[in-house]
């Protein structure tokens, strides 16, 4: 099976930065995705990486989040750039066919 583990949220504030990681048990050969969840919201997407190395956005990140995996591809890395205080929530990576991580919190705020 799959196991993967995110870590790196925290607090920040407004037009700061944070980088979200993603570890897997093993390498993954397919799609990469992450996605994000707000209090009292559905869980959004985010971000995808393809085993390729192709990348897709959702419309509310594009310009400011990027993702991007090591060449073991057993990490998977989510660069948030000017932060805003709408991408405050707890942030899930996964592999196609296999279990959500258990979330990473993301707050921000001043």
């Amino acid at each position: 099976q799959l196991q993967v583990v995110e870590s790196g949220g925290g607090l920040v504030q407004p037009g700061g930065s944070l980088r979200l990681s993603c570890a897997a048990s093993r390498s993954i050969f397919a799609t990469m995705d992450w996605y994000r969840q707000a209090p009292g919201k559905l869980r959004e997407f985010v971000a995808t990486i393809t085993n390729t190395g192709s990348t897709n956005y959702g419309d509310s990140v594009k310009g400011r989040f990027t993702i991007s995996r090591d060449s073991a591809k057993r990490m998977f890395t989510l660069q948030m750039n000017s932060l805003k205080p709408e991408d405050t929530a707890v942030y899930y990576c996964r592999a196609r066919g296999y279990d959500w991580g258990q979330g990473t919190q993301v707050t921000v705020s001043s």
